[in-house]
């Protein structure tokens, strides 16, 4: 077929001379191939458009290793322009109603729900969860998308109490401009639409880039927010090389918000690059999630928040349990019914209906899982269960969901982020003790303990340092509250009242009578 060239742009988009981009990459035009609408293509100014070197890369299912499609490789050009179509498109956006933006994002979430199986699908193929997990992902994803609907007609502004009667002092909340959103592989549907959902409330426009190894779960929710109605150039998403993609919207003075999940490395290269245009930064990073298991527990109740939490999404979350520590009172009983309760866990291809547990994503998490387990047992660990990678299938990176005991502070899973599915138990007997043992390290995002006393409870919640706490829940995350860590877990907040300020700027008007 022969090759035509975008030509919808209504009025001309500029590069800022601030970006630095080599000349041989750029087009006269500034203008990308586009063929006919496939949801692998990137999404520029409300068209599907090819990348300007049209290579692809490849998308592969982690359970069998079958490519299932190659997406668009973009750089540093497709980047820049995606920049310039968020950055025409937010003036007019910017001035919409709230309630204009409010409807137009709940057409959205109508549109997620009515696709909800359709996109679980896609998840399940390029991630691995099961099924029933992909499905509560997107009604997980769906409630950011209707709850910052709402929250986009409560964004108030302040009278302040002037000391001078001539004068009346206000403040006012007004969108920051231009987001740059980068989101993870291990929730590519809610990771999305809880950092899109509040900027788009909020009144700004955004540039996306998915994790390569999940961008068609993305694809699909821009498509559904374009067939919502949501206007040319204020969601665009580009799919590539991430240090060029991210050094262009680093580099591009009118990005104003960098927002991040993913791991504390690359967070702190994100934000040293962003220090340059002191661009406001929202930081969502590693954990090391510890569970505290107390004398007086329901044992019962913790096992059952210690298997939810730890080997949800084959450990691969950023808040599930990394290191469990339980009273040397009750630590025998915990083990039999955890080893009882982990043994009932069926490990298989996400799309079988019987399936509690999922592949890794790749190699390399395969690998650090085996590196990590290997180093315990040299160092005097059990394993209790599991223990070893599942020859079953041969396409994919299935690890035996795994119970380690006589665990120490030596071994390198309890001090990294071991992200799959194995649960390290130590045993303590002094309470302040345990709690000065899992403060002790840089992550600081979640935390959970478990109890039967109120006053113990309070004590854990206000000792623990992380952002977020769960106490007898190993499930806390919802669409209303803030989600976010402290220490080198992140900066900021995504979810709740707290999520859309991460989108706004605080203007002060002082006018003298």
């Amino acid at each position: 077929m022969q090759k035509i060239f975008l030509d919808k742009i209504e009025k001309p988009l500029t590069i800022s001379k601030s970006l630095e981009i080599p000349l041989v990459n750029r087009r006269e035009n500034n203008k990308l191939p586009v063929k006919q609408k496939n949801l692998n293509q990137l999404f520029i100014d409300g068209e599907w458009v090819e990348a300007e070197s049209e290579q692809k890369l490849g998308v592969y299912n982690p359970a069998t290793g079958e490519l299932i499609e190659k997406v668009s490789n973009a750089g540093y050009l497709e980047a820049s322009l995606s920049v310039d179509a968020a950055y025409n498109a937010f003036p007019e956006w910017s001035e919409k109603t709230a309630q204009e933006r409010s409807e137009l994002l709940l057409k959205w979430f109508s549109l997620i729900m009515e696709h909800k199986e359709e996109i679980a699908s896609i998840i399940t193929a390029e991630q691995g969860k099961p099924l029933k997990e992909s499905l509560g992902e997107i009604t997980y994803a769906a409630s950011f998308v209707s709850w910052y609907a709402e929250e986009a007609k409560r964004i108030y502004g302040e009278t302040i109490p002037a000391s001078d009667k001539n004068k009346r002092l206000f403040v006012l909340k007004q969108p920051i401009g231009v987001v740059a959103a980068i989101t993870p592989w291990n929730f590519p549907a809610a990771m999305l639409t809880r950092k899109i959902a509040p900027a788009l409330a909020a009144g700004c426009t955004a540039v996306i880039k998915p994790a390569k190894q999940t961008p068609l779960t993305a694809l699909k929710l821009v498509d559904l927010a374009d067939k919502a109605g949501i206007p040319r150039g204020v969601l665009n998403i580009v799919t590539g090389n991430s240090k060029q993609i991210g050094d262009a919207w680093l580099k591009d003075h009118r990005v104003r918000k960098i927002t991040f999940t993913g791991s504390t490395e690359v967070g702190k290269l994100l934000l040293r690059g962003a220090a340059d245009n002191v661009k406001k930064v929202s930081l969502e990073l590693g954990g090391h999630a510890p569970v505290i298991v107390l004398a007086d527990a329901d044992v019962d109740k913790a096992v059952r928040g210690v298997v939810e939490s730890k080997f949800r999404n084959s450990g691969q979350t950023c808040v599930c349990a990394n290191r469990i520590y339980v009273d040397k009172s009750i630590m025998n009983l915990f083990v039999e019914k955890l080893k009882s309760e982990v043994s009932k866990l069926t490990v298989g291809i996400g799309d079988d209906p019987t399936t509690c547990i999922g592949p890794l994503i790749d190699e390399a998490g395969y690998n650090k899982v085996h590196s990590q387990i290997e180093d315990a047992l040299e160092k005097g660990a059990t394993i209790e269960c599991g223990g070893k990678r599942m020859e079953k299938y041969k396409g994919g990176f299935f690890y035996e969901p795994t119970i380690l005991s006589g665990v120490n502070e030596e071994m390198v899973i309890m001090s990294e982020e071991t992200f799959g599915p194995v649960a390290p138990i130590i045993a303590f007997d002094d309470p302040i003790e345990v709690l000065k043992q899992v403060n002790n390290t840089s992550y600081g995002l979640a935390a959970y303990a478990y109890t039967e006393s109120l006053t113990t409870a309070i004590h854990m919640y206000e000792k623990l340092e992380y952002g977020i706490i769960g106490i007898n829940d190993g499930m806390p995350s919802t669409a209303q509250a803030p989600f976010g860590g402290v220490k080198e877990s992140g900066l900021g907040r995504e979810g709740g009242h707290h999520g859309i300020d991460e989108f706004l700027e605080v203007k002060y008007v002082s006018i003298k009578i």
